[in-house]
């Protein structure tokens, strides 16, 4: 088991910036690949980037890109979603989710394992 506790989430402006924790306990942290998602209301929840076991790999979805930057610390247990220029449309629950398998694909949620109850984030115009 893996427990997930994800931190950070508030209220913002348009254009500010948050950076959402997420805190692991149970199994060897540094054996999950970490992955973010989020869900906004009445929509399905959406990839928005991951990390490979030892923080060398990235992905990103494209509405992301170039202003979110997940990170982590293997040593801390826990992984980080640095996002920048925030907007409206970034308004949604953030969940983070731990991933044992080694699978190429890292953006569909079914191949996450563990996941933390999630945060919320609102980003006001």
């Amino acid at each position: 088991q893996v427990q997930l506790v994800e931190s950070g989430g508030g209220l913002v402006q348009a254009g500010d910036s948050l950076r959402l924790s997420c805190a692991a306990s149970g199994r060897t942290f540094s054996g999950y690949a970490m992955g973010w998602f989020r869900q906004a209301p009445a929509k399905e929840r959406e990839f928005v980037a991951s990390i490979s076991r030892g923080g060398t790999y990235t992905y990103y979805a494209d509405s992301v890109k170039g202003r979110f930057t997940i990170s982590r610390d293997n040593a801390k247990v826990t992984v980080y979603l640095q996002m920048n220029s925030l907007k409206p449309e970034d308004t949604a629950v953030y969940y983070c989710a731990a991933k044992y398998r080694t699978t190429a694909q890292t953006m569909d949620e079914i191949l996450y394992d563990y996941w933390g109850q999630g945060t919320q984030v609102t980003v006001s115009s």
